[in-house]
This record gives structure tokens, sequence and C-alpha cells, in this order.
């Protein structure tokens, strides 16, 4: 069971990686980007994409760290349970 999942999971990576190459072979036309101050940038339409994807991604990772810091602070300050199986080790005589 665990060989067909690791199966299963190897065919959904291939089939994504079809899918955005299949997705850039067809969008490979050049846009042009304009920016502030007269810069422009001129590449293909499936990079552009992939870098506001990136760029998506770097944002919610940076929004996301002072709750994660805040969070792992947090759980520093719970003391840790006691080991309950030495108690139970002991046997009356």
């Amino acid at each position: 069971m665990k060989n067909l999942m690791h199966y299963l999971g190897l065919l959904a990576k291939l089939l994504v990686f079809l899918l955005v190459l299949g997705f850039a072979l067809k969008n490979s036309q050049s846009v042009v980007f304009y920016s502030y101050l007269g810069y422009v940038w001129q590449a293909p339409l499936i990079v552009m994409l992939g870098l506001a994807f990136v760029l998506g991604v770097l944002t919610g990772v940076l929004a996301l760290l002072p709750t994660l810091f805040r969070l792992r602070r947090q759980a520093g300050k719970i003391p840790a349970p006691a080991d309950t199986e030495t108690a139970t080790d002991i046997r009356p005589v």
C-alpha cells in the first residue's frame, strides 16, 4: 500500500509538471512590464507569471513570520509533560 501511494504521488507530480510545461509552451510570447520611472522589462508570459507567483509566496511567508515567531515563543514557555512511563513501571511488591 505504501508503494502504491508513492507511485500515485509521483504520478501526480508528473501530471502537474506536464500541465505547467504545456502552459509554458502555449504562452511563450513576450509581454512588456511597465514599471515606475520609465523602467520597462520584456520577458515571456510564463516568466512573468512565475515571478508573480514567487512574489506572492514570499509576501505570504513574510506576513506569516510574526505569527510564527509568537507561537514558537508561546510554545517554548509551556512546560514539558511529565514522563508518566517510568511512574507506571513501578509495581508493588
